[in-house]
């Protein structure tokens, strides 16, 4: 059974991870998360003053030519190493994540719908979309609480390159989406639709009879 490949996109903070976890717990159903923001450049190369100068909200930040391969081999069935970022030193870490094969291959990211490449491999497209001051807290808590930031970095970056990047490419790519989602994984009808989606077409492509890893195989 070839996977059914989900795309969740939204702004930063706006609770894509949520959405994802929520539509992976059906116990039935074996299920893979993959998160865009993985696929950072590795920026080793820099000295780490001008690492900290680049713009991260910008496509060109993500090696999307390593996103790309990475979902069509989960699509064709093979596992992947998904590397892994360090957010306080912007550059990736060596250790890597192994990756295998499920019923659902879940990704999400600010940028996930931007790339025509990309944004074509997914059978469902959901965009979360959440008023632009609750991101900015959510973003901002999770900045200082996770990724060691102070809050005059946090607000610096989300005035320089976070909003101005939103408006010129997160909230343009919201029309490429199949599902808008408000409010996020607080809609709970919203996501209990979107898995009831999922369920009837992973039971539609096991076929009559047939078992996938999540019925037991």
């Amino acid at each position: 059974m070839r996977p059914l490949l989900i795309g969740i996109a939204g702004g930063s903070g706006s609770g894509k991870t949520s959405v994802a976890r929520a539509l992976t717990e059906d116990p039935a159903i074996s299920a893979t998360l993959l998160d865009m923001d993985a696929y950072y450049r590795d920026l080793a190369h820099l000295p780490f003053e001008e690492r900290t100068k680049v713009n991260f909200d910008h496509p060109d930040a993500f090696d999307m030519a390593l996103l790309l391969a990475h979902l069509e081999a989960l699509g064709d069935g093979r596992a992947i190493d998904k590397p892994t970022y360090d957010y306080a030193a912007h550059t990736r870490a060596s250790a890597v994540e192994r990756i295998v094969p499920a019923d659902v291959v879940v990704a999400e990211g600010i940028l996930l719908f931007v790339d025509a490449r990309v944004r074509a491999l997914f059978d469902i497209r959901v965009f979360v979309d959440v008023a632009d001051d609750v991101r900015f807290i959510r973003r901002l808590q999770r900045d200082i609480r996770k990724r060691g930031r102070s809050v005059d970095t946090v607000i610096g970056q989300y005035l320089d390159t976070v909003r101005p990047m939103h408006l010129d490419f997160v909230e343009p790519s919201k029309r490429w989406a199949h599902v808008i989602l408000p409010e996020g994984g607080r809609n709970q009808v919203g996501v209990e639709m979107l898995r009831a989606r999922i369920g009837a077409e992973v039971g539609r492509r096991r076929g009559p009879g047939s078992q996938g890893p999540g019925a037991g195989g």
